[in-house]
């Protein structure tokens, strides 16, 4: 029997003391580590992810995650299965947030990254992975959970800014890629 999937109104989410999303499923990633100490937390990176590539509802990218994914499930995965990474959000095509990583946490979502004269992005920031790809429109039920979990966060921490994984990994990434729409999103904020 599948689990039907937790989702939230904004006035439901809320963080714990160690940056757990309350009624969000939580998968521990192994791929994280302290933050550096004195290290705030200052800046939200949008990303988006699908596995295998393209396709949308399976268990690849919590696999990925939790460094489970089966390299002979599908040809892309050979050579991926061995990556250490994670994110600290991830938010399905139908609106449901799944957590891999506390937020006080240093998730391994950004790689080699700088944002205004800093590197190592990993250590200020939030990594938030939507379940799409560069080729499609993302879902309604995306729109409304990525801004509420937003609102959160900024609740919960210093958050200055909010960018896309392009925007700090320029010309090695391209994500959230050109159909997110950036001004729906922000709408949404301000509302």
């Amino acid at each position: 029997m599948s689990q039907k999937p937790q989702l939230f109104s904004q006035h439901r989410m809320q963080l714990n003391s160690q940056g757990i999303l309350q009624g969000a499923r939580y998968l521990p990633s192994p791929n994280c580590d302290e933050r550096p100490k004195g290290c705030a937390i200052e800046l939200l990176v949008i990303h988006n992810i699908s596995l295998p590539p393209h396709e949308f509802g399976g268990p690849g990218v919590i696999e990925l995650f939790t460094n489970r994914l089966d390299p002979d499930a599908h040809p892309y995965y050979q050579a991926i299965c061995k990556i250490k990474v994670s994110t600290h959000f991830f938010i399905r095509r139908n609106g449901e947030i799944l957590q891999f990583v506390p937020c006080r946490e240093r998730a391994w979502h950004a790689g080699a990254s700088q944002w205004r004269g800093r590197s190592c992005c990993n250590d200020f920031s939030i990594g938030i992975e939507l379940e799409g790809s560069n080729l499609l429109p993302f879902r309604d039920a995306q729109y409304v959970a990525l801004p509420t979990l937003t609102l959160a966060l900024k609740q919960a921490y210093p958050v200055k800014n909010i960018v896309g994984h392009a925007a700090i990994a320029s010309g090695r990434k391209t994500d959230p890629g050109p159909f997110f729409d950036w001004e729906r999103y922000f709408a949404a904020l301000r509302k």
